[in-house]
């Protein structure tokens, strides 16, 4: 999770073209990618709660300013509740996800599946249970009935 926040983020864009959909997370600022990361995990948060929650957080004023600017690039939209505005990702998280993860594969991995898995395994075995390696161990054989 750390490595996507780092590095892009949940922060894929909601665009109407499917280029500007497949780039958006390169119109994003590490600010911007920040913002969205906490509305991801948040799923949905005030301008207060995102001002809060960010490292060393800019100016409130400011990260109402980059809200105004998400909403008119379309990664965000707002809803009022009571005397405040309440912002959402306009994209769903788990198409944001893999958006992200397929960036990180072909930014990082030379877009080898492959290597990102070795690269995923080898900073994660210590911490993996025989059940997580079971299941990812189903997957593959999935994946190859599915491949066959």
């Amino acid at each position: 999770m750390l490595f996507l926040q780092q590095y892009g983020g949940f922060a894929a864009a909601a665009r109407k073209t499917d280029m500007t959909r497949k780039d958006g997370h390169r119109t994003l600022s590490r600010r911007e990618r920040q913002m969205m990361d906490i509305l991801y995990q948040r799923g949905r948060a005030s301008a207060a709660e995102i001002h809060e929650a960010l490292p060393d957080p800019p100016s409130y004023s400011a990260v109402r300013a980059k809200l105004r600017v998400l909403e008119e690039k379309g990664h965000v939209r707002h809803e009022e509740e009571s005397l405040h505005y309440v912002y959402l990702p306009t994209m769903p998280r788990d198409t944001a996800r893999r958006s992200a993860l397929r960036h990180m594969v072909s930014t990082f991995f030379e877009g080898s599946v492959e290597q990102t898995v070795a690269a995923l395994l080898d900073i994660s075995s210590a911490k993996l249970s025989k059940q997580d390696l079971d299941r990812i161990s189903e997957l593959i054989e999935e994946a190859k009935k599915e491949g066959a």
